[in-house]
């Protein structure tokens, strides 16, 4: 037993220099028994999953280890619905089908989000951190250019009694310096939606980025306080719309970098720590369409087509 035990050590210690691979198939060859070679296979072996589907040859996970959650925002009907019983009657389930269709989804939300303008990056801090003037021009422009896209949105249109509805677009905006300035000239475009100011959707650390770049390193607290706060904004405004909006609606989203980037990696359900490999320029628009069916689509990413090429910047 000993002598037993001296082996498989070594042919351990041979799988930590070599790998896994060959260590198995090393231990497959000595005089160990059958029991204790197939604990040592189980536990160290890496097998290839029979997955294979003709139909499905370039399906693959990107390592997040699940396929579309449908329910990501929690508002598929069948989960609103209290659940038929196994043995239900007829009556049963036709008042559950009934439910079920008037807990239905019947519009699709335009999620639009708004970097702000260029800001005074010598602020000390949120107060000081003010629009610069080429951040009031692409400011202007992106009023503009929300105004020639969403025009219909903004028109309220006329009821049978002919009064004006009231418009299917709002502009939703950071309450950060830099956001509000933002917003406000974005509004002089589009004078006739209602505004409104949100603390969920400031600036901050959504979570650690992968890769980490060493210019930029929060304490560990600071993602744990901020994440939460940017996720609760994501969770706020993005969703399948109420059973009641039965048309179109537009939300227009003045805010920051971070958190755009974080809601794109959240809408398509990729890893968040991504949210650092891609860039969005100042004023620019990024534009995602959520569809009755819980179905999310990125319409464009950080826009800025309405700047002249002096006009475009980061910062």
């Amino acid at each position: 037993l000993d002598s037993l035990l001296q082996e498989m050590r070594s042919q351990i210690l041979r799988m930590v220099k070599y790998g896994s691979v060959a260590t198995v198939a090393t231990l497959g060859s000595t005089d160990v028994p059958n029991a204790v070679f197939d604990s040592i296979k189980k536990k160290f072996t890496v097998l290839a999953q029979n997955n294979f589907d003709e139909g499905n040859v370039n399906q693959v996970y990107m390592g997040m280890g699940s396929k579309w959650n449908k329910n990501w925002d929690l508002r598929e009907p069948s989960h609103l619905v209290k659940p038929l019983p196994d043995n239900a009657t007829e009556d049963e389930r036709s008042k559950y089908n009934e439910e079920l269709e008037k807990m239905k989804s019947k519009a699709t939300r335009i999620i639009v989000m708004v970097r702000h303008g260029q800001y005074n990056l010598d602020g000390r801090d949120d107060s000081e951190r003010y629009l610069t003037e080429l951040g009031k021009k692409q400011a202007a422009l992106t009023g503009e250019r929300l105004k020639s896209l969403y025009d219909q949105f903004i028109k309220g249109n006329q009821d049978e009694n002919g009064n004006t509805e009231s418009p299917k677009l709002r502009l939703i905006k950071s309450t950060m310096r830099r956001a509000t300035e933002t917003g406000n000239i974005i509004h002089s475009n589009i004078p006739e939606v209602p505004t409104e100011e949100c603390d969920l959707i400031r600036e901050g650390a959504p979570c650690a980025p992968d890769p980490p770049i060493e210019s930029w390193n929060p304490e560990p607290y600071e993602f744990f306080e901020e994440g939460a706060r940017i996720e609760a904004g994501f969770r706020k405004y993005f969703h399948r719309a109420e059973p009641s909006q039965t048309e179109t609606s537009v939300d227009v989203l003045v805010c920051h970098g971070n958190v755009i980037r974080y809601c794109v990696c959240r809408a398509m359900q990729v890893d968040p720590s991504a949210w650092l490999r891609m860039n969005v320029h100042n004023g620019s628009i990024t534009v995602f369409a959520i569809r009755p069916s819980g179905r999310v689509s990125v319409r464009q990413i950080g826009d800025a087509g309405h700047f002249s090429p002096d006009m475009r910047t980061f910062n």
